[in-house]
This record gives structure tokens, C-alpha cells and sequence, in this order.
């Protein structure tokens, strides 16, 4: 066909195109041949090398020829797009659209030449890859940018890695290469190879591309016998993986969907397992690497990078270690154990069942779960039991105390732990693995006395980061490593360079404006530091910190503390106030203004409430202090009011938030982040600001927040199914901004998304480093934005400094030679074995140094009014305190409160219980099997014991004191005699 012909001879060209397609997605490289598609502009073409970055190779072939096939046609377009193909080294694609085809039978020999290969890559890649590569090269079966990009292959990634990326760049060649690939095999002296391919030690010499018939009847036997060797982390499936050609091996005629067969876990940087079904785990390189140790049955922290894969690791490692166990006849249960009940789901859904759920019996059971009331028996019945480790660490305490059976460490063959950085001390995995490094040494002696030893599962931790400990020097960092390593009896810590996987997120930093010129600016921060500075004059009070600080902070709680012991009612009153100012200077330098007032004045109305309860039959005491901040508010409120509502108002921070969110959805197609902002009450409002702004809603942006479950705040947390919702939605892309607390920040999958702003909330480096991981997606990009009075931006510096300090640590540690890493894992072993032994010395000491009931005594914080002694106190179910005595009852109002009413188990409490004479709370009405029961919570107290104040108590149990349990019979006779004299009389 002339090249030059008229537009009809365009149109033939174009339809030839299209309908080459799917063998073109098998023979061009975009990667290789963009750079010499001159016609196409450079906008164009970043685009579709981003769509291989995010889609793979097949889906950006389709881009390109959409390219080179849209009109208007520029002279010349067809001779430019084959001239391309040629010069990138893409022969056969440039002979496919020029139609210069070998006969129907060469053409279909080599399809099948190419399926073959695609079969046997499992065993091919064990050639000696450097010397293929160079006969390759020297017999044209690779151009010079095949043969660079090979050469880099090996040296980054290993001759494994060389050979997959050689094989895929040999099948693009035109017919006659296989004939020469054999040939090449046989010089090299791979006989086994040659002859593996249908060929025979000398099978150069037959100067065709013809394989003998019985060899290719067995390439499916083959690749059986292949898929249950150790070889199974080859690369070659992953079709969604930019940077890996060798996905076209893949793909064929029969399945032109292929590239659609991955796992929707794109962010995990792993091979899927063959199919939909997911029937079979595949690794790369760098994870088989790190699994190695743990296949061998050995203890190991595997540490990689958040995304790359780390659980898909653990699976592998878990299927082969009940493959194992199963072969050889020995009992085996393997126990995932995760710090967050949102994990439980993810781990079970997306990773464990999916792989082996054919294969083993899968359970999940975590705090919100009916099965954790039989967890013995799930555990019995089930192979694998991913749950929560304080469900463990309950079973396993209730084994020890003789309460039921329980469940034992020997009962357990393969223990997970996933985030093991947290075994440390006072954490609930550490209480764990105490348990195992004790019975460990007791095997240790058992075993020197020639008796029989209890059996211990085999540990693997995974993290992204251990961390330093808050280290400044190298030594104690490499000391906070060993000791967690210590705590998990790992024998290695495994790490891995990812090479050309990696992923790392474009970072910036957004800083707020000069402090004196951003004071300046902030009316509405004015007026609160003026309110202030009046309470300061009032209370006598002289802070030498910048207000609404973090010192601020600090100082008004230890000012309110030490005026509680003092019974300043003034002071402690005052602070309290001061306390919420500095809350609300704060809600105003990260959020709205308007925010910020709402804050206040919500707290205020509740406080003015509090003393004007209708619920009190005396109306309750307000004192000159109080009516003096009362007035204070009301007096400034309008004024506050006014500079809340004007949007010239806005902080420098919010601006530059906006900003940025607009950009990352302007610039991508398909953006979803997550902003980490510090406090529960900011999530909230961040979601309400930016479901309010028009502009945020024009170019497709849908929030939602996620907070955390606990009912330590004021704000009423999330439950598990609601944090569930939003994230799985977040997942789908029915919500595209997520604003959350650090309840997101670790562990959890969220694949797709592409950038991550931490918004005035900078913590560890462990933290730092794991929001990063949470953008998953190619070209992801971390911000941080700057709040007034945070400080994040050098707490970030300090962090990058000791992320470096920490990876410095581990290669020291990896250094190491065993028997020096052994004895120092023993000798912190052995230590923390006996800071354990003190530890519970002291507390049975402390158990048994039990003050008498009737020598403490409880005042009200409010106001210092007696309220009761310890005589008067009895505990429900080891847990409640409540008061039930009738002289209690006179002291108290009850209140309603919504956000109190949740069912529990044989309990529910529906109302708060505060003192009549100042309305400070002092707990909530608890319902226990149809008996009110006034529950007390002691960080609403004043405790006295033997006439001397304590210090401000927040637990129960930090009370040094037995109460006597609750009487329930006596009780409830007592109340029905009181209910038949009301109704006789």
C-alpha cells in the first residue's frame, strides 16, 4: 500500500489498525516507542505513559493507538507510526500494521512458540541470564534499549528478574526467533532448557522454528509440577504492574481480558494468584526474600514499606506453613492477631479468605463479634482465626485462672502479629509474647532436665517501621529494635530494597504566614486571648506561655489540678474556663471561626444549664467566680460572633488546605486522598466545611470522616460497623476525601488513594511514616500543612532525621553476626522477664496493701462537699462502681444524655448523675438487670485516704481499695419493699 495515498487509503489504514489491536497489545511497548512518536504532543504522551504507570502496558496501547488514530490526520501519520515501531525495536508490530505477515502456518507456529515460552517461564528463568543476554544481542534477538534495560533488570532486581524481562522482549521479535533462542540455549549450555522447549541438546541444528509434538502436549504437566516448587514469586502476572512488560507473555488471542484478572489490591505491589478465584499466592522477588527465613519455620520481623505487600507475604507464608504441617501429618492453627477491629474485616476479605478458603477453614472474630463469646471453639474448629489480641490475650489468661478451658500458646502452631512494632511494654501483644518467652526458658530448663516440653508457635511480626523509641543517638535506637525484636524472639529482622517498586509520594510543606503578621490577622483569636488575659487578672494568674499553646495547655491542667487539692474553687473554676479558650484558640487557628464559636458557646449554654437544672429541687449554688465568666462570655458574644461569620476571617491554614485539595482534584482524574487532622471534633467539622463549599462540590468531591471508637471524648466516637461503612465506600470510590483521626492511619487498605495531607498532626516517625504509606496509588503526593501553635513542621524535620537514624539501626542489627544478635536478644529477654516479675511483685503487694473501705472518702470536685466513703461503694461484675445507698441518692439530679444510651450486656446506662449543690458530674444512671444503679466515675472526685489527698485519679483501678461486690438479691428486695409501701400508701 502507498504510504502517500489519499484519505480513502487513511480510512483502510485506520480500520487495519483497530482491528490489530489485540495482537498489538501484545507487541508494542509503549514505554519504548512514545519517545519516537514525534506527531503525537508531549501533553499527550505524559498521559499515556501515566496510564501505563496506573493501568499497565495493555491499557496504554489502546491509549496510543487512539492517538495515532485520531483525526485529523497530519501528512505522513501511517509511515511515522511504523517508522516509530521500527526505531523502538517493535519489528514484528511494525510488520503486523504493514501487513508484511510470514504464511498463515509460520505465523500460527509462532503464536504457539510464544505460548510455550509463556507456560514455561517458571523453569526459564533459572538461565544464566547475562550470558543469554549477550548472545541474544549478538544474534538481533534484542535491540540495544532491550539489552540496557535487561542489564539494569539484573543489577537491580537479580538474574530472575533479567531473564523474565529477556523472555518477554524475545516473543515480540518477528518469526524465526525461537529457532535462535534454542540455538542460544544450547551455546550456553542450558541442554536442559533447550530440551525443556522442545528441543533436544543439539537442537540448533534444526534451522526451524518446529518443536517436536511431544513436548508441546506437556506444557500444562509442566507447569503443574512448577505452581507447588518454591519458585512460585515470579513477576510475569502482573498485568497491572507499569514498569513490567513481561505481562504480555500473558496475553493471547484467547484472553484478551487477561489484563483484568489482577487482584483489586493494586496498592499491595503483588502478583495476583493466577485468576479471579485467587487459587494460587504468587511473590516478587523482593518478598520471597524476606519470607525465606519464616518458610524455614523461624521466627522473623518482616519490615516493608506500608503498600508492598507485607500481608500478602504473610499468607504465602501461612498457606505454606499448613502445607507443611499438613503433609507431615502434625497439628497445625495459625492465629492472625491485628490492633484494630477495621483489620479483622480487611485481613479476612481481602487477603486470607480469598486465598485459602478453598483450601483451610477461615474465621474472623473481633470485639463487635458474637463468636468471641466462643472463641475456644472457633479456635478448635477453624484452621485460621484472625481477630483482635486483647480476644487472645483474654483466652489466654482464662485458661491460666482455671475460669473455662481458655486457649493455650500450644494450642497455636503459627502466630501473626500484625503492626509488631507495638509489642512493647504495657501493649497487649507484649503481654502476649511474655507468655511465650516465659514458657520458652521454662523449655529451656525442661528440656536440659531431659523432660518433655510444651510446644510454641512459630512468630512472625510485620511492620512497616519500628521506629527509634524517641532516640537521639544510634545506640539507643538500635536498642529499641532489639528489644522489640527480643520481645517477638525473632531470629532476623528481614528487610528488602524494592527497587524500581518503590513508591514515593511527592512531598510538601505548606507553612502559615509570620506569627506577627498572622496575629495581626486573626481578630476573632484577639478577642478570645482578651477574655483570657481578664480571667488571668481575676484568678491572679500569671502564665509565662504563649497562649493556646501546647505549654498553655499543660500549664492550665496542672493549675486546675493543683487548685482541685487545694479546694480553690476560684482558681479551679477559672482554669477549667481557661482551658476551653485555649481549645477554641485552637479550633480557630486549624478550622473555621465559625467552628470555633459554636464550640464555646455550646460549652457555655451546657455550664449555665448545669446551674439552672429544673431537675433540682434547691436551685443549685452559683457562685460570684462563675457568674463572672457567665457575663464574660455574653459580653464578648456578639462581637465573636460577627468575626465568625466573616469569611475574610478565614486562617491561614484552611486557605491553603483549600488550595490544595482543589489542585489534587483539578490535576487528576481520578483523585482520593485523606486529610489527618488531630482531633475528632476537627474531623468533623473539616467534613461539614468542605460539604458546605460549593466550589469543593463543582469539581467532584465527596467527604466523609472517620474517627475512632473510644468514648474517652466529648464527641461521640464511631462504631465499628459506621467506620466500616465509610471505608468501604472510601474503597469504592463513592467517597473520594477522607478526613480522619489517627484511627486510619495504620494498617488499613485503602488502594487507590493518591495523596495524603497531614493537617497540623505530626506524632513519631512510625506515624509519619505509615500516613505516607496510606497513598497508595502511582504519583501520590504527601503534604503537610502548617497550624499555628503546632509546632509539626520541626517535629517533621526531627522525624525525617530519625527515619534515617532508624533504617542506619537495622542494617546495623542485620550486620550483626548471630551468635553477637543472639546474646543480645537473650539478655533483653531475660531482662524484660524480670522487670515483668517485679512488676506483678509490686502489684500483688499493692493488692494486698488494701486500705479499708472506710478510711477513703470522696468529695465532690465541683465544690468539695462529703459525698460518701468507701463503705458506701459496691462494684458490679469487677467493673462498675455505683452507690445505691439511700443518704447517696439525696445528693445528686439526674440529667438525661443521649449520646450515654447504648446497650451493653446485662446493663445500660441512660443518664448522667451530677451533684445538686454545683452540678458537677459525677458519673452516669446505670440500669442493671431493671435496677437504677448511680454509677460513679472517680475522675469526678476528690479522694481522700487517711485524711491525705491524692492525686487526681482518672481509673478505678488505680484506687487502692477492694469494694465489696454488689449485692443484688439484698438490693433488689430493698426496692421492691420501697415500691409496696409507695403504692400502700
Amino acid at each position: 500500500m502507498d504510504p502517500n495515498n489519499d484519505e480513502v487509503n487513511d480510512e483502510v489504514r485506520v480500520n487495519l489498525i483497530e482491528y490489530l489491536k489485540p495482537r498489538l497489545r501484545q507487541y508494542v511497548v509503549v514505554e519504548q516507542v512514545l519517545d519516537y512518536m514525534d506527531f503525537i504532543d508531549n501533553d499527550l504522551k505524559e498521559r499515556i505513559r501515566q496510564n501505563a504507570r496506573n493501568d499497565g502496558n495493555s491499557s496504554a496501547v489502546d491509549s496510543l493507538i487512539n492517538a495515532v488514530v485520531k483525526k485529523p490526520h497530519s501528512p505522513g501519520w501511517f509511515t511515522a507510526f511504523v517508522d516509530a515501531l521500527k526505531n523502538a525495536g517493535l519489528q514484528y508490530a511494525a510488520n503486523l500494521v504493514q501487513q508484511k505477515l510470514s504464511e498463515p502456518e509460520v505465523e500460527a507456529e509462532n503464536d504457539s512458540c510464544v505460548q510455550l515460552i509463556r507456560i514455561l517461564v517458571p523453569s526459564l528463568v533459572d538461565m544464566n541470564t547475562e550470558e543469554v543476554c549477550l548472545q541474544c544481542y549478538a544474534k538481533d534477538l534484542l535491540t540495544d534499549a532491550d539489552n540496557e534495560r535487561i542489564k539494569a533488570e539484573i543489577q537491580n532486581h537479580g538474574a530472575r528478574r533479567g531473564a523474565s524481562e529477556l523472555l518477554s522482549r524475545i516473543v515480540r521479535r518477528p518469526p524465526g526467533w525461537f529457532s535462535t533462542f534454542c540455538e542460544i540455549l544450547r551455546v550456553t549450555e542450558h541442554p536442559h532448557l533447550c530440551e525443556l522447549i522442545g528441543g533436544s541438546p543439539d537442537c540448533g541444528n534444526t534451522g526451524s522454528d518446529e518443536k517436536p509434538s511431544s513436548k508441546t502436549e506437556e506444557p500444562t504437566g509442566t507447569e503443574a509440577a512448577t505452581r507447588d516448587s518454591p519458585v512460585q514469586y515470579m513477576d510475569l502476572s502482573v498485568s497491572g504492574d507499569p514498569q513490567d512488560d513481561t505481562t504480555d507473555l500473558y496475553s493471547s488471542n484467547e484472553l484478551p481480558n487477561s489484563s483484568e484478572q489482577t487482584q483489586p489490591e493494586v496498592s499491595e505491589l503483588v502478583a495476583p494468584a493466577g485468576g479471579p478465584e485467587r487459587d494460587e499466592i504468587v511473590l516478587r522477588d523482593y518478598q520471597m526474600d524476606v519470607a525465606r527465613p519464616a518458610l524455614e519455620g523461624k521466627n522473623i520481623i518482616i519490615c516493608l514499606p506500608t503498600g508492598s505487600g507485607k500481608t500478602r507475604v504473610a499468607v504465602y507464608i501461612t498457606k505454606k506453613h499448613l502445607d507443611s504441617r499438613r503433609a507431615e501429618g502434625k497439628p497445625r492453627k495459625v492465629i492472625i492477631l491485628v490492633n484494630k477491629v477495621p483489620l479483622v474485616e480487611q485481613h479476612y476479605s481481602e487477603e486470607f479468605l480469598p486465598f485459602l478458603k478453598g483450601t483451610y477453614r477461615v474465621v474472623r472474630v473481633s470485639g463487635d463479634s458474637q463468636l468471641k463469646i466462643s472463641f475456644t471453639e472457633s479456635v478448635k474448629r477453624n484452621d485460621i482465626i484472625i481477630c483482635t489480641a486483647q480476644i487472645l490475650e483474654n483466652f489466654l489468661e482464662r485458661s491460666i485462672s482455671g475460669e473455662d478451658e481458655g486457649v493455650k500458646l500450644s494450642d497455636l502452631t503459627l502466630i501473626v502479629i500484625d503492626e509488631c512494632h507495638h509489642t512493647q511494654k504495657g501493649g497487649v501483644y507484649n503481654h502476649i509474647m511474655m507468655r511465650y518467652l516465659k514458657q520458652k526458658f521454662k523449655n529451656e530448663k525442661l528440656k536440659k532436665a531431659q523432660k518433655a516440653c510444651e510446644p510454641l508457635p512459630q512468630i512472625l511480626g510485620l511492620t512497616a517501621s519500628p521506629g527509634v523509641g524517641g532516640a537521639t543517638k544510634m545506640e539507643k535506637a538500635e536498642e529499641h529494635i532489639l528489644r522489640i525484636c527480643a520481645n517477638l524472639d525473632a531470629s532476623k529482622i528481614m528487610t528488602s530494597n524494592l527497587g524500581q517498586y518503590k513508591k514515593e509520594p511527592k512531598k510538601d510543606t505548606l507553612t502559615i504566614e509570620d506569627r506577627k503578621e498572622y496575629a495581626f490577622q486573626d481578630p476573632f483569636g484577639d478577642v478570645i486571648k482578651k477574655i483570657m488575659h481578664e480571667i488571668h487578672v481575676h484568678a491572679e494568674l500569671s502564665p509565662t506561655c504563649e497562649l493556646g499553646s501546647q505549654n498553655y495547655e499543660q500549664w492550665v491542667v496542672q493549675t486546675e489540678r493543683k487548685a482541685e487539692k487545694e479546694e480553690d474553687h476560684k482558681v479551679r473554676v477559672c482554669a477549667e474556663h481557661l482551658r476551653q479558650y485555649s481549645e477554641g484558640l485552637n479550633l480557630s487557628s486549624t478550622i473555621r471561626m465559625c467552628d470555633a464559636f459554636s464550640f464555646l458557646s455550646k460549652y457555655h449554654e451546657e455550664e449555665i444549664k448545669k446551674k439552672t437544672a429544673p431537675e433540682a429541687e434547691d436551685k443549685i449554688q452559683i457562685t460570684d467566680t462563675e457568674r463572672y465568666l457567665f457575663r464574660l462570655f455574653r459580653e464578648n458574644k456578639e462581637e465573636l460572633k460577627r468575626l465568625a461569620e466573616n469569611p475574610e476571617n478565614e486562617n491561614d491554614s484552611l486557605t491553603k488546605l483549600r488550595t490544595k485539595i482543589l489542585r489534587e482534584f483539578s490535576s487528576r482524574e481520578k483523585a482520593r486522598g485523606i486529610i489527618f487532622t488531630k482531633t475528632r471534633r476537627s474531623a468533623i467539622a473539616l467534613n461539614q466545611w468542605i460539604q458546605e463549599n460549593p466550589k469543593f462540590a463543582d469539581i467532584g468531591v465527596k467527604p466523609a470522616y472517620v474517627i475512632g471508637g473510644g468514648g474517652q471524648s466529648v464527641v461521640k466516637p464511631m462504631t465499628a460497623a459506621e467506620q466500616k461503612d465509610v471505608l468501604k465506600k472510601f474503597g469504592s470510590g463513592e467517597i473520594n476525601l477522607l478526613i480522619a483521626t489517627t484511627v486510619a492511619e495504620e494498617g488499613l487498605d485503602i488502594p487507590d488513594c493518591n495523596f495524603v495531607i497531614r493537617y497540623g498532626l505530626v506524632t513519631n516517625e512510625i506515624a509519619m511514616i505509615q500516613a505516607r504509606g496510606r497513598g497508595r496509588a502511582e504519583d501520590s503526593s504527601y503534604t503537610l500543612v502548617d497550624v499555628k501553635n503546632s509546632g509539626v513542621v520541626e517535629k517533621e524535620v526531627v522525624n525525617e532525621f530519625r527515619t534515617g537514624m532508624m533504617a542506619k539501626a537495622i542494617d546495623k542489627i542485620k550486620a550483626l553476626k548471630q551468635e553477637d544478635y543472639d546474646k543480645r536478644i537473650k539478655e533483653f529477654q531475660v531482662q524484660a522477664i524480670m522487670e515483668e516479675k517485679v512488676r506483678i511483685t509490686k502489684n500483688k503487694k499493692k493488692d494486698l496493701y488494701n486500705e479499708k473501705p472506710c478510711n477513703v472518702k470522696f468529695s465532690c470536685r465541683g465544690c468539695s462537699k462529703h459525698v460518701c466513703t468507701g463503705e458506701d461503694i459496691q462494684i458490679i461484675e469487677n467493673m462498675h462502681r455505683v452507690n445505691v445507698t439511700p443518704q447517696f441518692s439525696e445528693l445528686y439530679i439526674q440529667r438525661e444524655n443521649t449520646s450515654l444510651q447504648e446497650r451493653l450486656l446485662e446493663y445500660e446506662t441512660n443518664g448522667v448523675i451530677a451533684c445538686k449543690q454545683c452540678g458537677q458530674p459525677w458519673g452516669s444512671m446505670m440500669v442493671y438487670r431493671s435496677i437504677e444503679c448511680p454509677c460513679l466515675h472517680v475522675k469526678n472526685f476528690v479522694v481522700i485516704i487517711n485524711g491525705k489527698k491524692q492525686k487526681k485519679y482518672t481509673k478505678w483501678n488505680e484506687v487502692t481499695v477492694k469494694f465489696t461486690a454488689f449485692d443484688y438479691a439484698e438490693h433488689a428486695s430493698r426496692v421492691a419493699e420501697s415500691s409496696e409501701e409507695e403504692e400502700m400508701d
